[in-house]
């Protein structure tokens, strides 16, 4: 629709190719023209040309009383010219002469205020008016109506609008559209494009630094249910899950709680002594070794002093029930 009026200008990659979504500008500057033409900006419009009309009329009156005056030179060096002696041809030529000079000049004045009339002299009638002040309020039914077609919308558009420049918002996924109306007035308005599939689905960036602090004290269970607690949702609507919180954190890098500096995880308690994960539990559920949660459901922080370290040693070396295999030597 607008391939005719559309500029184009990137003034930091002018050999670039900007994907222009030509509906949502179309709709856009339907939008701004429809509040544009109002009865009460046709009526401020209106008053403005009442303005114009009323200096034109008064520019125009100059230009007859300077003909009138011309047209009065004319009869003057008419009459001059008539009253001198044919005998003395000397004068009678040069009376002559102003008499010609005169009749052109007059030619010359109507010519240029003929031209003025026909390219600056406004003159709009009452009933004109009047039409243009009921076009304003059926205006927005006008260009709206399916009956009217993309030609007619293009003519009403260059009525009002010079041209539209499209170019590049400061923040990304925003266009600037600057219009310049018939008048010569300008403005810019403002675009938001929409988002792409990646941006809708990605976290912002305060959401990650939340799950960054949380996943200090908690685990992925403790931080989705904190999360939903809140009220908030993943990027597609969905409550959060175990699943989710651990991808988040996959994909940010962001690691799960730290341990007390000296305590090992129940994998490394398992390993130091060739023991199963569940002989690991059992001491602990015994208090064989001392263990610390800082929440519910988050990893084992192990103590183990050389006392109990040597006691499990023994014990491991001399049960019969445990199936162990090389004892390992972890500082």
């Amino acid at each position: 629709m607008y391939q005719c009026t559309w500029k184009r200008r990137e003034a930091l990659a002018p050999h670039a190719c900007m994907n222009l979504p030509f509906r949502l500008l179309d709709n856009a500057v339907a939008d701004r023209i429809i509040a544009a033409v109002t009865p009460l900006t046709i009526e401020l419009a209106l008053e403005a040309l009442t303005s114009l009309e009323e200096r034109d009329h008064a520019i125009a009156a100059q230009w007859r009383r300077r003909i009138e005056r011309a047209r009065y030179d004319v009869d003057l060096a008419e009459r001059r010219y008539e009253a001198v002696d044919p005998h003395n041809r000397l004068v009678a030529s040069t009376l002559e002469q102003r008499w010609n000079d005169a009749a052109q000049r007059v030619l010359e004045l109507e010519a240029e205020f003929a031209n003025f009339q026909r390219q600056k002299l406004r003159v709009v009638t009452a009933e004109q008016k009047h039409q243009i002040l009921q076009l304003a309020e059926d205006f927005p039914r006008l260009w709206t109506a399916p009956t009217t077609e993309a030609r007619d919308r293009k003519r009403m558009l260059r009525l009002l609008i010079k041209d539209i420049t499209v170019v590049k918002g400061p923040e990304h996924k925003q266009l600037q559209l600057q219009v310049r109306w018939q008048g010569g007035a300008t403005e810019v308005v403002e675009l938001r494009l929409s988002a792409n599939r990646p941006d809708v689905v990605r976290y912002p960036a305060a959401f990650i630094d939340r799950v960054r602090d949380l996943a200090r004290e908690y685990n992925d269970d403790a931080i989705a249910a904190l999360l939903n607690r809140d009220g908030l949702r993943s990027s597609t609507g969905k409550p959060f899950t175990n699943n989710m919180i651990n991808w988040i954190r996959f994909k940010h890098r962001i690691p799960g709680p730290s341990r007390p500096p000296g305590t090992l995880t129940v994998n490394q308690v398992s390993a130091r002594y060739g023991v199963s994960m569940h002989v690991v539990y059992y001491w602990i559920e015994r208090g064989h070794i001392s263990a610390q949660q800082r929440k519910p459901g988050m990893r084992y922080a192990i103590t183990i002093t050389e006392e109990a370290d040597r006691a499990l040693r023994e014990w491991v070396a001399t049960s019969s029930r445990i199936h162990h295999h090389s004892l390992t030597q972890i500082a």
